[in-house]
């Protein structure tokens, strides 16, 4: 296709375009040993004449905080000197000034000094602060306050991030190798920039309820332990980690009110006091007798609460009622005994007369057994 004079070199050679043609290893990207993260040290020498215009930063400060900034002011003020920038505390505005001098050589510094001042207002400690100046440290200040709507449910996810007596806090701390610090509305971390990466996906996963504090801290655990060995260190990790499932926890349904019917005409009034009195004629009695009413009726409703209290008291001193106790000898168990000491009897006798037949002749017992005339036995009417 001929267009403005010249031909399209890449549909004359039949070639289609394709995404991420250009996406090829790049020579600089082959070497391991290089730190990509790695800042050089400024040298004054790059920088002989200084800054040609005057930079400068200001922040406000919480009245709390008035008192220990007056106190550590001089330990912030040596700080930035050795860096030749020139600091102001206004106690009156309320304010933390930090600027450039015609001595400062790092163009860079400014934007650490605003960063120094930024953490003291937001209840860092000095020397900590201080540390900011590094090359090699950062910090990042992660809002939470509007990332949850209702304050309560913010405050109970800010708890939860630092955990008991601060041990989540503390955990998070050694795992990641930062400062952390939780305060009002705000998260302020100091670190490197791989570990202030965790710090505000951590951060934002607790408040936003993506992910509890502890299973991360499982996660970088397990992280930390594979770092260590040289066998996995080119590979993928996910089929190590741990996968937590997010459990939804069903919330009880209000219980809505049954809508009544639509009617266009109005409730009926509701009789007020005067009519009320006027039914039961206590609005034509006089003021003496009203008093007697009213007294009356208080003195029955208090014999009533005494009558009550007094049973009560005295329901604690009633003894239980015992079951009634039950006769173990009965007529059946006497009728048993009577019958088992018959059957005895008989059994003895019984006994005995095998003994006598045994001693008797066998020839002679049956020879008078047979002489014997065998009578039928009446039945008895």
């Amino acid at each position: 296709m001929e267009e403005n004079g010249y031909v399209d070199v890449e549909q004359q050679q039949g070639k289609k375009k394709h995404k991420g043609k250009h996406d090829k290893p790049k020579p600089w990207d082959e070497d391991p040993n290089i730190d990509r993260w790695k800042v050089d040290k400024f040298d004054p020498s790059w920088n002989e004449g200084g800054m040609l215009e005057v930079s400068s930063f200001s922040t406000l400060f919480p009245e709390y905080r008035e008192k220990y900034l007056q106190e550590a002011w001089p330990i912030v003020k040596s700080a930035l000197k050795e860096f030749r920038v020139a600091c102001e505390l206004n106690l009156v505005e309320g304010s933390m000034t930090v600027s450039t001098t015609r001595k400062t050589r790092d163009p860079y510094i400014i934007v650490k000094a605003r960063d120094l001042i930024k953490l003291l207002s937001r209840s860092v400690p000095a020397p900590q602060a201080i540390k900011i100046l590094d090359d090699e440290m950062q910090c990042d200040i992660i809002k939470i306050g509007n990332l949850v709507g209702k304050k309560d449910r913010m405050v109970k996810r800010r708890q939860h991030l630092v955990g008991p007596n601060s041990s989540t806090l503390k955990a998070l701390e050694i795992l990641t190798g930062c400062y952390i610090l939780v305060q009002g509305n705000t998260v302020a971390a100091m670190g490197s920039f791989k570990g202030l990466k965790q710090v505000r996906r951590i951060v934002e996963d607790c408040m936003l309820n993506k992910m509890h504090p502890v299973y991360n801290i499982k996660i970088l655990m397990m992280k930390k332990e594979l770092a260590n060995d040289p066998a996995l260190a080119n590979e993928n990790w996910d089929r190590f980690l741990p996968k937590f499932k997010r459990k939804t926890v069903k919330q009880k349904k209000a219980k809505s009110k049954e809508k009544k019917p639509y009617t266009p005409f109005p409730p009926p009034q509701q009789p007020s006091k005067i009519d009320i009195q006027l039914e039961t004629g206590e609005y034509f009695l006089s003021d003496k007798k009203k008093s007697a009413k009213k007294w009356q009726e208080k003195q029955e409703k208090q014999a009533e609460k005494t009558a009550e209290n007094k049973r009560k008291r005295e329901a604690a001193f009633v003894p239980p009622k015992e079951p009634p106790k039950q006769d173990t000898k009965s007529d059946g168990d006497n009728n048993d005994i009577a019958t088992m000491a018959k059957a005895l009897k008989e059994k003895a006798k019984a006994l005995g007369k095998r003994k006598a037949a045994e001693t008797i002749n066998a020839e002679s017992y049956i020879a008078s057994s047979s002489n014997q005339p065998h009578f039928k036995k009446k039945s008895k009417t």
